[in-house]
């Protein structure tokens, strides 16, 4: 590892779409720090991508446990003393308890602890090692179907797709996150983006997606790179920008 190396913070970062993202950064010369909270699926993915010849190296992080985000976060400074990208990966879908009427609060905040709560804590841990960064990219993955427009387009193609109060609010609520992010480190010249990844077949969605997850990381490898020129508080797909 040069200093010109990028170092780059996955979470998630075991399977699935957070895996693709992990390879994809290290693929183009990034050090990419594997975050998970299993140990052993975690070593796992390190040894997998580590036999293909890229830098790699495994986290331990539970994005709800304030001590784990913590101890990732001195990790990654005493090991490298900053960090250039964090990938907000990690989350979850919930259950069908999630739907209005069904009282199932519980099962709402246990969605909104991964998907908006752990995004907060990770982020504000990271953010001293992004601030030492000569240009630091924060990429939060969300999701096209938090997207006020699309969900409340009578016609649209989320038109069918049941009412949910957990994982597509969790959306709405991050995408919003990511717009104050952005605010705060627009004079440090820290882009923070959102981006989704479209409709991927993982364990989320009982891997009924039809794309794949290399086509699914795409647009967060592509925004985790992006020059200083590139956007701030946007939210993006593959084909531009997402709207609201």
């Amino acid at each position: 590892m040069t200093e010109d190396t990028r170092i780059a913070l996955v979470t998630g970062a075991n399977k699935g779409i957070g895996f693709e993202i992990a390879r994809g950064l290290a693929e183009r010369g990034a050090t990419v720090l594997l975050g998970a909270r299993d140990d052993d699926r975690r070593a796992a993915a390190v040894d997998r991508l580590a036999a293909d010849g890229l830098s790699v190296e495994g986290v331990a992080l539970d994005v709800t446990d304030p001590g784990s985000v913590a101890a990732a976060a001195e990790f990654v400074r005493d090991r490298f003393g900053r960090l250039d990208v964090l990938v907000n990966n990690a989350g979850i879908s919930g259950d069908r308890t999630q739907a209005p009427e069904e009282g199932g609060l519980a099962e709402v905040r246990r969605v909104f602890d991964v998907n908006v709560f752990g995004v907060m804590a990770v982020t504000d841990a990271m953010l001293p090692l992004l601030r030492r960064s000569t240009g630091g990219r924060i990429v939060n993955m969300s999701s096209t179907v938090g997207s006020l427009t699309a969900m409340t387009d009578e016609d649209g193609p989320l038109a069918g797709m049941p009412a949910m109060l957990g994982y597509p609010v969790s959306k709405t609520a991050l995408n919003a996150v990511t717009a104050q992010y952005a605010k705060l480190l627009r004079k440090d010249g820290i882009t923070v983006n959102s981006v989704c990844p479209g409709y991927v077949a993982t364990d989320l969605n009982g891997f009924t997606g039809y794309r794949t997850p290399e086509q699914g990381a795409a647009i967060a490898i592509e925004m985790s790179f992006a020059d200083s020129a590139g956007p701030t508080a946007g939210f993006f797909d593959e084909a531009g920008r997402v709207a609201w």
